[in-house]
């Protein structure tokens, strides 16, 4: 582990091509753990956004475009200018933000239950959640979202992710998990036209958080992207279809060397 910015991370500091790897909400760099056989030759630098997992929770507000700045900033201290950007649910946000900003610094967008900002109905659910996070609600929270986010084959047939995902919510720090509820539920798009990346999106098919119709205006908006939807999964994608993630992932990088 290594602390780069206000965050922790890790870095494999090995491969000649840097791929960052963007948790979501209620994720740490463990999101993208079962991915890593299919990275080997990359070097692979996954960090734990501030006030998630091991990375402390900073006095300023959180955002979006902070939590981009945070990323920025590790990898510049890391000597990383230009790199592979991958990222999961609240993570493909931070992406987004990247690839319209920092052009320079993305050489290809993959994006795993990709959003385009909360609906008004997910803006109030956030600051429910934000709330009870903060009453001693993470076990609560945790059941919720192992019990409406993952697919019914994924319960059915993969009791491991299941359990994995209800152990990263349940481990979330309740302050830092709470105010990025409330930096998601701040978060507004970032317009597609503005990003030039080549850029991946896999959607599930049972996904209520990002459903595929959230990734085709991202598809349709992007010059240069294109989109797969997996079937019998839910949002926590690189998690319930983690082999075929990884294989798409690995093919997507292939296609575009730095």
């Amino acid at each position: 582990m290594t602390l780069a910015a206000p965050i922790v991370l890790e870095d494999t500091a090995n491969g000649a091509e840097p791929v960052v790897m963007i948790h979501g909400l209620g994720g740490t760099s463990n999101t993208f753990q079962p991915m890593l056989a299919a990275l080997a030759g990359y070097r692979v630098i996954r960090p734990d956004m501030p006030g998630c997992g091991r990375s402390l929770t900073p006095v300023e507000p959180l955002s979006i475009a902070g939590h981009a700045a945070a990323v920025l900033a590790a990898l510049e201290g890391l000597g990383v200018k230009q790199a592979h950007f991958v990222g999961h649910s609240m993570g493909t946000l931070v992406c987004q933000q990247i690839a319209a900003t920092a052009p320079h610094c993305v050489a290809s967008l993959t994006l795993f239950g990709a959003l385009t900002e909360p609906g008004e109905a997910a803006r109030s659910g956030l600051g429910v959640r934000a709330d009870m996070a903060r009453q001693g609600g993470m076990a609560l929270i945790a059941d919720q979202i192992i019990a409406t986010t993952l697919s019914t084959a994924t319960h059915a047939e993969n009791p491991a992710a299941v359990a994995f995902v209800r152990e990263s919510v349940l481990r979330q720090p309740p302050e830092g998990y709470a105010r990025n509820c409330e930096a998601l539920a701040k978060a507004r798009a970032t317009p597609p036209r503005l990003i030039k990346a080549q850029t991946l999106l896999v959607a599930g098919l049972d996904d209520p958080v990002a459903p595929v119709s959230m990734g085709q205006v991202l598809a349709d908006g992007i010059a240069d992207a294109s989109m797969i939807v997996l079937d019998r999964c839910g949002h926590w994608i690189t998690l319930e279809k983690s082999a075929v993630s990884a294989g798409l992932l690995a093919q997507h990088l292939g296609r575009h060397k730095i």
